[in-house]
């Protein structure tokens, strides 16, 4: 029974966790089309809203996977060790492609940003031109394709638990 709740909000903090970070991807296709200097700011600023509760739910369904997966007795499975590394490199990937990339546009539309989870003040803001040339490098396609395909993947590793 425990072990069932445990999954359960596993479960449950990988909904709230893809919920959360929706805003975030739904920023990222919405700002390649916008040119309203402040309609960007306001974008950015509603994605970086959403950062602290996506966190803490990956944190959550972290923390709920391992102990289900110690609870299940899952450690000696091939599939959990590729389901966490695959993770990982999700992670890394979203961080060099995305969070730069929006660390960028921020720095360059003069609003507060983090490097490396640090956070740092507003610089005066850029001109319209760099601004749009910071959001081109956004690939939202790519962050997509990292994303939700990873998340697949891991998803049918463990519903299959092939290995």
């Amino acid at each position: 029974m425990l072990y069932q709740l445990v999954v359960f909000l596993h479960v449950a903090c990988v909904l709230g966790y893809l919920l959360a970070h929706g805003v975030s991807a739904a920023v990222s296709f919405a700002i390649k089309k916008e040119r309203d200097i402040a309609r960007i700011r306001a974008l950015l600023d509603l994605s970086a809203a959403s950062y602290p509760l996506m966190m803490n739910l990956m944190w959550a369904f972290l923390l709920f996977g391992i102990i289900a997966t110690i609870q299940g007795g899952w450690w000696k499975m091939g599939w959990v060790w590729v389901s966490l590394a695959l993770g990982l490199v999700i992670f890394i990937l979203m961080g060099i492609f995305g969070g730069r990339a929006f660390g960028m546009i921020r720095i360059a539309a003069g609003l507060p940003y983090h490097v490396m989870g640090k956070p740092f003040p507003a610089q005066p803001a850029k001109s319209d031109e760099e601004i749009y040339a910071a959001i081109a490098k956004v690939n939202p396609w790519l962050l997509l394709i990292i994303g939700y395909g990873g998340f697949a993947v891991i998803a049918w590793l463990m519903t299959a638990k092939p290995f």
